[in-house]
C-alpha cells in the first residue's frame, strides 16, 4: 500500500473515480482513454537520478502528495493582458468561468473558440484526431498520463481553411486555492492557409499558495497555415508546474511559439515540434526570468520528418539569486529529411554569482544533405556596462533590468505584433518589481 501511494500520491483510484463521476456525458472513446491513462500513470515510476531525461533536475521537491482536486472558483482575478482580443476564454480551477465570444462574421465563417467539453460533442472528429495525439518523448510520460487522466475541461480553437484572424485569441487558466491541482489544456487546429494568434496565460490567485499544475497543449498547423502561440506562465512561487507542448507543422505551414516563464517554485517545460511535410517551418522561442531559489527545467525536441523543412530555436534565460535553469535540446533529422535547416541556441545571462545554468544541446542526424547548428552560452553581466549605467545615477537593480531587457530584445523583436511585444515587456517588468 505504501509503494502504491508513493506512485500516485494524492491521486488515488478513489479520487480518479470521483473525477470521472463529476464529468458530464462524454464520448466513450474519451472516457476509455482517460481510464487507460490513469493505469499508465499509476504504473509508471517517479523520475529518478539515473534518468538521463531528468539530468540536473532537483528531484527532492517532486511530489504528488498533499494536493486535491479543486472546487469551483467563485471568482477569478482580472486577466492581465491589455490588448484587443478576437475572443477570450477564462478557466478557473479547470472549469470555464467566463468567455468573450467571437464577432459574428468570424463565427459565421466557422471559427470555433470554446470549451473542450463542447468540442468533444460538437466537433468530435477533430478532437479525436488531434487531442494528445503525440505521445510524450521528453521524459514526463508519468505526468502526461496524469494530465490525460484528470483533464476535465480546456480550450478548443479551430480556424477553418482560408480564415485569417487579425486580433489574438486569449486563453486564461487560473489555479485558486492552497494545495489545489489543475490540468489546463489548449487544443488549436488551424486549417489550410488559415492564420491566427493564440495568447495563453497561466496564473494563481496569489503568490503564496502551494499548487500543482500539470498542463499541455496541442498545436496543429495544416498546409500553408500560419499560427503564432504565446504562452505566459506566472504560477504562484510555491507551485510545482509541468507543461508539455506539442506542435505539428504540415506543408508550407509556419508556427511561431514563444513561452515566457516567470512563476512557480519548480517548473518543467517540454516542447516537441514535428515538421511533417516539405516547406514546414517551426520557430521555438522562450524567455525565462529566474530568481531566488526557482528552478526552470526546459526540454525540447525538433524532429524533421520531411525534406526541405526548417526549425529555429532560441531560448534565453536571465538568472538572479540562487536560481537554476536547465536546457536540454535535441534536433533529430530523419533519413528522408534532406535539405533540413535546423538551428538551436540557448543563452544564459547570470545576474548573480550563486545562480546556476546547465545546457545540453544535441544533434541526431540521419541524412547527409543538411545544415544543423547548435550552441549554448552562459555569461555574467558586463561590469563595464553596469558601471556605466550606475555612474549615471541608475541603481543596480534598475541597471540589471535594463541590461536584461537588452538581452531579451532579440527574442521579443521576432514578434510581428507591437501590442504583444509591449504586453510581454510589461509582464517581465512585474517580475523585477516584486
Amino acid at each position: 500500500m505504501t509503494e502504491t501511494k508513493s506512485l500516485v500520491g494524492a491521486f488515488t483510484p478513489e479520487v480518479f473515480a470521483t473525477h470521472l463521476a463529476s464529468l458530464p456525458p462524454l464520448p466513450k472513446w474519451w472516457l476509455d482513454r482517460k481510464r487507460a491513462a490513469y493505469d499508465r500513470f499509476a504504473s509508471l515510476p517517479m523520475p529518478a537520478r539515473t534518468d538521463e531525461a531528468w539530468r540536473f533536475s532537483n528531484l527532492t521537491g517532486l511530489t504528488l502528495a498533499g494536493f486535491s482536486l479543486p472546487a469551483a472558483a467563485p471568482s477569478t482575478p482580472h486577466a492581465p493582458i491589455g490588448i484587443k482580443k478576437a475572443a477570450k476564454l477564462v478557466f478557473a480551477n479547470g472549469r470555464l468561468h467566463a468567455a468573450e465570444h467571437l464577432a459574428g462574421d468570424l463565427a459565421g465563417r466557422g471559427v470555433v473558440v470554446g470549451s473542450l467539453y463542447g468540442a468533444l460533442v460538437k466537433h468530435e472528429g477533430l478532437v479525436k484526431e488531434h487531442l494528445l495525439a503525440q505521445p510524450p518523448k521528453l521524459g514526463s510520460a508519468k505526468f502526461s498520463a496524469l494530465h490525460e487522466a484528470f483533464l476535465a475541461d480546456g480550450a478548443f480553437i479551430h480556424i477553418p481553411r482560408g480564415v485569417e484572424i487579425d486580433d489574438p485569441i486569449g486563453v486564461f487558466s487560473y489555479a485558486l486555492g492552497d494545495h489545489v491541482a489543475v490540468f489546463p489544456h489548449t487544443l488549436v487546429v488551424a486549417g489550410e492557409n488559415a492564420r491566427a494568434t493564440v495568447v495563453e496565460y497561466f496564473g494563481s490567485g496569489n503568490d503564496t499558495e502551494a499548487q500543482l499544475a500539470v498542463g499541455a497543449n496541442d498545436l496543429y498547423a495544416s498546409h500553408g497555415a500560419q499560427l503564432t502561440y504565446i504562452g505566459k506562465q506566472d504560477w504562484s512561487h510555491r507551485a510545482l508546474s509541468f507543461q508539455s507542448n506539442s506542435t505539428v507543422v504540415r506543408r508550407d505551414a509556419r508556427v511561431q511559439s514563444l513561452n515566457l516563464h516567470l512563476g512557480a517554485r519548480q517548473a518543467r517545460h517540454e516542447s516537441l515540434s514535428q515538421l511533417q511535410a516539405p516547406g514546414a517551418f517551426s520557430e521555438m522561442l522562450a524567455l525565462t526570468v529566474a530568481e531566488s531559489d526557482q528552478e526552470f527545467d526546459q526540454r525540447t525536441l525538433q524532429i524533421h520528418q520531411a525534406p526541405n523543412t526548417k526549425s529555429d530555436l532560441l531560448y534565453k534565460n536571465a538568472l538572479r539569486g540562487t536560481a537554476k535553469t536547465i536546457f536540454s535540446g535535441l534536433i533529430v533529422v530523419d533519413p528522408d529529411a534532406q535539405k533540413t535547416d535546423a538551428y538551436q541556441s540557448n543563452r544564459n545571462l547570470m545576474l548573480s554569482e550563486e545562480a546556476e545554468a546547465n545546457s545540453l544541446p544535441g544533434l541526431e542526424i540521419q541524412a547527409n544533405d543538411v545544415r544543423c547548428t547548435h550552441g549554448a552560452t552562459s555569461s555574467r553581466i558586463d561590469p563595464e556596462q553596469e558601471f556605466y549605467l550606475q555612474s549615471r545615477g541608475i541603481a543596480k537593480e534598475q541597471a540589471d533590468e535594463l541590461l536584461t531587457f537588452g538581452f531579451f530584445e532579440e527574442v521579443l523583436n521576432r514578434l510581428a505584433s507591437d501590442p504583444l511585444h509591449d504586453a510581454l515587456r510589461a509582464l517581465i517588468q512585474t517580475k523585477f518589481q516584486k
